[in-house]
């Protein structure tokens, strides 16, 4: 009885693999709005009140994609502990992936102020989510950590 219940504590595979999906989602919704609240402000910039449905299903297929990339290949660098080298290898890496891709589909017209400014801004995006990942583990930790001060003194009574 005693190995059942310890089985059931432990993550399973599909717990751990659709954790890892839930992230990507998360991502993706997160990265896509950035992109898309750059794109549209530079539209507005330039005097276009539209945007381009073509370039929004680009934008959000590449965050799908280098979602994956980011959690299966480059160490899911924006939830790290710490903020190193490799870290910050991966969030280059991204950054250029999107500025090439927004260059390729002309998502700002080619334009290479326009593109470069991009370039700080998914770089700055990603430091960003870096920090506010780290801050809500340090805030999820305090909250663990009170809940068991709190059940440990109710059951030393």
């Amino acid at each position: 009885m005693g190995d059942r219940n310890k089985d059931k504590k432990r993550l399973t595979m599909w717990e751990l693999y659709l954790t890892k999906e839930i992230g990507i989602e998360f991502k993706a919704c997160l990265y896509f709005f950035a992109i898309l609240f750059f794109y549209c402000v530079v539209r507005l910039i330039g005097g276009v009140f539209v945007a381009d449905m073509l370039h929004m299903l680009e934008m959000i297929l590449a965050c799908y994609v280098i979602g994956y990339i980011q959690v299966y290949l480059l160490w899911n660098f924006d939830e790290a502990d710490s903020l190193g080298g490799k870290e910050l290898l991966g969030m280059v890496i991204c950054t250029v992936v999107y500025t090439m891709l927004s260059y390729l589909f002309k998502w700002f017209d080619r334009s290479l102020l326009a593109t470069l400014i991009f370039a700080a801004y998914v770089l700055l995006c990603y430091i960003c989510v870096y920090f506010i990942y780290k801050s809500k583990r340090y805030i999820d930790d305090k909250r663990l950590n009170e809940d068991l001060r709190i059940f440990q003194s109710e059951h030393k009574k």
